[in-house]
């Protein structure tokens, strides 16, 4: 990246080879520069990106093996051939409840007997005893723990007295005192040869399922669940839990968006069409904004079985019943949220006015420790720094955090450590518990550990933008071409494009504070849609020339379909390209 025109980074340009991958795919030079961003630099290489399938994933026991499969899943053969009972326990999060789900629906499928279970976010994080007295008085022997159950030693030794087998599944960074289980499935854990560490549990997860479906079939064992069947939980954990949609999982999700598409899963068709999504779920985007919010509420504010349920039930009417819960649980959460968002703004404002931190730490009496991850994430997508976020009750605090600007959560707890009662989690997200009287002292150790990953140089607070374009270029063609790139998400970020000094024609806010604008250079019009910078439309003028970054898009409203432009930042033309975050200029791009 190298700094552009006003607050933006601009992709370094290879026309070059833009214009030689763009004769070999048949697409626009623009459109090959998008993927030379992405890394993708030859024609075999954009061929896999743009056509997705299922028989590029590696296979999980190949020459690279993930570590403790073998184990696993001959222990699993041999409680379905043996009928014994499998017991499933997956955390509260969306990664958790569709890891459970997943391998509750194959299991069941297979004719396996299975007791399914999730995590309650009131009994406190991770796999506990009570669960696992619960499913063991289940006549469970062996377990599966889906994102979670890495930590609890203390559980795992417990599991070992009943005399059950504990298998694990996730995807968090292991901590340094391995689990004791019967098999960990990890791609982090050390010693682990399967090369794309990136999965999420629920992909973990998938992957256990394939590769218990082919020994089961070696057995001669008349059920054989469809994998297919299980993408579209797949594409919505992954997405939901902010996996990158690079290698595995852009394979998993594209394919995956398709099963969802489909709808054969009636918890998740009635979700889609609570949330609004009218044609079908068929993004990341209609998954990560209408989807796993909606999914994740129940287990925010209470009791994440009914999103467990949601996942699982094949009877249309109970579905149903099971999506308006989800959804009236997601509108409670909605205004928890802005309440304990209002407060940390606050705090922010206050450390900002002391200078910039590199990481933002802010704790509140009271506030819900379900939403405490969505405010984290709300900062970061503000201030554009790390963020963390800790609900206190008396002298205990739960938290989360979401990162930004590269730096590696996972390590920077870790350093950490002795001020934390406990955490866990990877590079992007995490967790934690700390003691009120610790958070300071945590703020300034995470902004020590900034310093150290990324050098004494403050975050620049900067978007990323992949080339410079004229309004000309920007037409129904190219919007379709981008389109081929989806999935999009971490690791494969919607494609940004700037116009500079474009003049505004007209403007105005509309809805609940979007700025709706129009566009004119070089005698070409486009209209665009700012969601959240209607405060931006209070400054401008009619003829007002400005920059703009956005992503092109076709609008399929109401059954139309037009080319829009979807704002990400709109400047004046003149604004120069800042080198770090004054308190002010980070102050001025928070929403008013």
């Amino acid at each position: 990246m190298v700094p552009g025109p006003g607050p933006f980074l601009l992709s370094p340009p290879d026309p070059r080879r833009a214009r030689a991958l763009a004769e070999q795919l048949g697409l626009r030079p623009l459109t090959a520069q998008l993927l030379l961003n992405r890394g993708i630099r030859t024609e075999q290489e954009a061929r896999r990106f743009l056509d997705p399938r299922l028989s590029d994933l590696r296979p999980p026991e190949g020459p690279q093996p993930m570590a403790g499969f073998s184990v696993a899943v001959e222990r699993l053969r041999r409680a379905i051939l043996d009928r014994e009972t499998i017991g499933v326990f997956g955390d509260y999060d969306v990664d958790g409840v569709t890891t459970c789900a997943l391998l509750a629906d194959f299991l069941n499928r297979a004719g396996a007997t299975v007791q399914a279970r999730v995590a309650r976010r009131g009994d406190g994080y991770g796999f506990g005893k009570a669960d696992a007295h619960d499913l063991a008085e289940a006549g469970c022997s062996v377990i599966i723990t889906g994102d979670c159950g890495t930590s609890d030693h203390e559980t795992l030794a417990l599991c070992r007295l009943l005399g059950v087998d504990v298998i694990i599944v996730d995807h968090h960074q292991v901590p340094d005192r391995p689990p004791e289980a019967l098999a960990l499935l990890n791609p982090h854990q050390p010693g682990c040869a399967f090369p794309f560490k990136g999965l999420a549990s629920v992909g973990v997860a998938f992957y256990l399922c394939a590769a218990l479906r082919t020994r089961l079939r070696a057995a001669g064992w008349p059920h054989l669940p469809d994998l297919r069947d299980l993408l579209d939980l797949v594409a919505v954990g992954t997405i939901a839990d902010l996996a990158p949609l690079t290698a595995e999982n852009r394979v998993l999700v594209h394919a995956g968006l398709k099963e969802l598409y489909r709808g054969r899963r009636p918890g998740l068709r009635m979700l889609g069409d609570l949330a609004g999504v009218t044609d079908g779920v068929s993004s990341a985007t209609d998954v990560a904004f209408r989807i796993a919010p909606r999914l994740n509420a129940p287990g925010r504010l209470g009791d994440a079985h009914e999103a467990l349920l949601l996942l699982i039930e094949t009877d249309h009417h109970k579905a149903k019943a099971l999506a308006e819960t989800c959804h009236e649980l997601n509108m409670r959460r909605q205004e928890v949220q802005e309440g304990v968002l209002k407060e940390a703004r606050e705090q922010v404002e206050e450390l900002l006015r002391e200078g910039v931190p590199e990481v933002l730490v802010v704790a509140g009496q009271g506030w819900h420790p379900g939403v405490v991850g969505i405010v984290a994430a709300k900062l970061v997508e503000t201030y554009g720094l790390p963020s963390v976020v800790i609900a206190l009750d008396g002298e205990l605090g739960r938290g989360s955090a979401r990162t930004a600007h590269g730096f590696h959560l996972f390590q920077g707890l870790r350093q950490a450590a002795p001020l934390l009662l406990r955490y866990g989690g990877h590079a992007a997200a995490a967790g934690l518990s700390i003691l009120a009287k610790n958070v300071a002292a945590l703020r300034q150790s995470l902004c020590a550990s900034y310093r150290q990953q990324l050098g004494n140089q403050p975050p620049v607070r900067a978007l990323p933008v992949d080339a410079m374009v004229s309004l000309e270029e920007v037409d129904e063609r190219l919007a379709q071409e981008v389109q081929l790139l989806e999935p999009f998400g971490v690791g494969n970020p919607e494609p940004t494009l700037l116009v500079r000094d474009a003049e505004v024609t007209r403007h105005r806010v509309v809805g609940s504070g979007h700025l709706q604008v129009t566009l004119r250079k070089g005698g070409q019009l486009r209209d665009g849609i700012g969601f959240g910078l209607g405060a931006k439309g209070q400054e401008l003028e009619a003829g007002a020339r400005v920059q703009v970054a956005f992503v092109p898009e076709l609008d399929t409203f109401r059954g139309g379909r037009r080319l829009r432009l979807r704002v990400r930042e709109l400047v004046p033309a003149a604004s120069s390209t800042s080198s770090r975050p004054s308190a002010a200029s980070v102050a001025a791009s928070r929403p008013r």
